[in-house]
């Protein structure tokens, strides 16, 4: 429950006005096209964008997980005034690899990608996808390429992971497919925008560590045992932080108010932030409930396995040193 003057910015529940949640990835990307196509971060409803995504992530991870890459392809291709019009299904695929490269080059006056493309979530079910790629002078263009498209072959990989297991990531190998850029060279990665995708992804996480919480808050309620009110407690205070660290970023998002140097800050802020969060919420569910919710309840074991792989993509220390490197580089101290 939201308190009096709190700033907005929840996971919905059930009864509190919250969209049809999709049941499953599946009817989450026949559903997802139809969505309107105006959730853009930086538009004005930056924090109903996030509360969606939050919402989502409560009720199954693997839902938020398949829809926030098709909204955030969607604001992409908005911001780069692009119109897509066709219903298709979109992934964001920007990870590099080691051992492995995706080329861009201009041939027979148009673009072709050619090389392997690492982490293609759900590459196999998905019409279209932006994809990052080198080009000749050394920087990256983003590119829109059709997943159907002759030359496209998903690499042979085994998915194992117990988290997320409806949302398979596998390399996809491009064998001379043609492609549209989007924005130019560089664009992608300089432009503000790239950096509220990656807090909308921390909305999901939140989301995640609060579908947690409401179970130890069934468990806790009406129960007269003051060890598991102290964990209750304890989840709350840290469900409070990332959620008004969200809040305040949406304000700010929308407010545009930062450039793109700020931008990248704040991101890494509030990922990191949201990020401990379900680390700790992950760590104090364990400890109120014990191990029975795991063993027994499949709905709480796949929440808890799917906030444990989703939450990874923040890259932990690497990502506090990036964050510590940028403020070092900068006079005055932030505080």
């Amino acid at each position: 429950m939201a308190l009096p003057g709190s700033v907005r910015l929840r996971a919905l529940g059930p009864s509190s006005g919250a969209p049809t949640i999709p049941g499953t990835v599946g009817d989450a990307l026949r559903d997802v096209v139809t969505w309107p196509a105006d959730l853009v971060p930086g538009e004005g409803r930056t924090t109903e964008l996030w509360e969606l995504l939050a919402t989502l992530g409560a009720a199954d991870l693997g839902v938020a997980r398949a829809v926030e890459p098709h909204l955030d392809a969607r604001a992409i291709l908005a911001q780069a005034g692009i119109p897509d019009d066709a219903g298709r299904t979109w992934g964001v695929f920007a990870a590099e690899g080691p051992g492995v490269r995706l080329d861009a080059t201009q041939e027979d006056g148009g673009w072709r990608l050619h090389g392997t493309k690492p982490w293609c979530s759900l590459a196999g079910l998905l019409d279209a996808a932006l994809v990052t790629a080198h080009l000749a002078d050394g920087s990256r263009g983003l590119f829109a390429v059709g997943l159907r498209e002759p030359g496209v072959r998903l690499v042979d990989q085994e998915w194992v992971s117990r988290g997320l297991a409806e949302i398979p990531s596998t390399a996809v190998a491009f064998d001379h497919v043609r492609a549209t850029p989007v924005g130019a060279p560089g664009w992608y990665l300089g432009r503000p925008g790239f950096w509220w995708g990656g807090i909308g992804v921390a909305a999901c996480w939140f989301g995640g560590a609060v579908g947690i919480g409401r179970r130890v808050h069934a468990q806790a309620h009406g129960r007269d045992d003051p060890l598991l009110a102290m964990h209750l407690g304890a989840i709350d205070q840290r469900l409070e932080s990332a959620r008004r660290a969200l809040a305040e970023a949406a304000a700010l998002v929308d407010a545009d108010a930062l450039d793109a140097a700020q931008g990248r800050l704040l991101a890494k802020r509030v990922r990191a932030t949201v990020a401990g969060v379900c680390e700790d919420v992950l760590r104090t569910a364990g400890h109120a409930l014990g191990p029975a919710p795991l063993a027994l309840e499949a709905e709480h074991a796949k929440r808890v396995a799917d906030l444990q792989v989703y939450v990874r993509q923040q890259h932990a220390e690497r990502d506090d040193a990036s964050l510590g490197q940028a403020l070092a580089a900068v006079e005055a101290p932030p505080w």
